[in-house]
This record gives C-alpha cells, structure tokens and sequence, in this order.
C-alpha cells in the first residue's frame, strides 16, 4: 500500500469542500461564484499525454473566488492553516490592494480560513485582515493567531453546504450597518 503524502494535497481540501458548496449554491440560485484560475504559461508539454510538465505563472494571482451573491459583489480567497498562527506571508500585498479596490466598488472581500488542527473554518473580513496587515507593516507581528480572529464569524456546514459562508457574508453586511 503507498503512503499518502499530506503535502501533496494542501490547500485542495477546503478548496474542493468550497467548490462544492459553490455548485450548490448556483443549483439552489442563491449565489454565482466561479473559481479563478491561475494563468499560466506552458514550457514543456509531454508529447504523449499533451499534459504540461513546466510552466510559470503568467501574473500575480488576485483572489480565488469571485462572483455575486444576491446581486452583491463578492470576492475571496481560501487558506489553510495548520497550527493557531496564520503566517502573513501566505497573503500577498497585491491580493489586499485588489480586495480593497473590489470593496471601494461596493463588493464584500474576504479570506476563509481553516485551521486544519481544529477543523474549524473562519470568514475573516477584510477589515480585519488589513488591521492584521497594517500592525505587520508598523513592525509587529507578521501573523495574527486563532485567539485575535473573531469567533463569531466560524462557518459551519448545513446538510450538503459544506461550507455555508453566506451567514458569514448576511452577518458581515449586518455589522457594516450598524
């Protein structure tokens, strides 16, 4: 029996339970949103199989998720982590600047994040990461931890949504009017 080797399928886990969610989302019309794909650009193409075997990344990816809910524009990215602190480094400046020209457009951005070690998954608005971000560029912490995020915000699953992050985004607008 060959082993399994955990490296090989980090990050694919949330995004494949995200995906999912997404079809049934777009099967129930409660939302539209599309996985965006890296753009890349092939360097060697097996012959054989057509399957490309090198490659670089095009540019600077934005976010992995886009698209509506309700009429609203939503825009996030997904993230594992497996210990209580989330490294600031697995998010670029450049995925900030985009969430925070999508949100001067009147969309919602925002990370989900799961801690594998809990199996618990987290809508982390983007306020909240930039607050992240803003104290990591004044010279402190270059992470933030499982303690700092807010609780509130943890995504449960509800029957075949297994991840239902639309009571996340309901109750992100609802703070945003308050």
């Amino acid at each position: 029996m060959g082993t399994w080797n955990s490296r090989g399928l980090r990050g694919s886990t949330l995004e494949d339970m995200i995906n999912h969610t997404n079809e049934i989302y777009r099967e129930k019309k409660l939302a539209l949103i599309q996985k965006i794909p890296t753009p890349i650009t092939p360097i060697n193409i097996a012959k054989e199989s057509r399957h490309i075997t090198l490659a670089y990344f095009d540019q600077k990816s934005t976010v992995d998720y886009i698209g509506a809910v309700q009429g609203i524009p939503v825009c996030f990215d997904a993230k594992e982590c497996a210990v209580k602190t989330f490294p600031l480094q697995n998010v670029h400046e450049h995925q900030i600047r985009f969430m925070e020209e999508f949100e001067a457009q009147g969309g919602i951005a925002f990370i989900i994040l799961h801690f594998t070690a809990m199996d618990e998954i987290y809508y982390v608005p983007l306020r909240d990461l930039k607050r992240f971000w803003q104290r990591m560029e004044d010279g402190g912490r270059k992470s933030f931890t499982y303690d700092e995020i807010d609780h509130s915000f943890q995504i449960h699953a509800h029957r075949d949504i297994l991840v239902h992050y639309l009571e996340m985004i309901q109750q992100d607008l609802d703070r945003r009017q308050e």
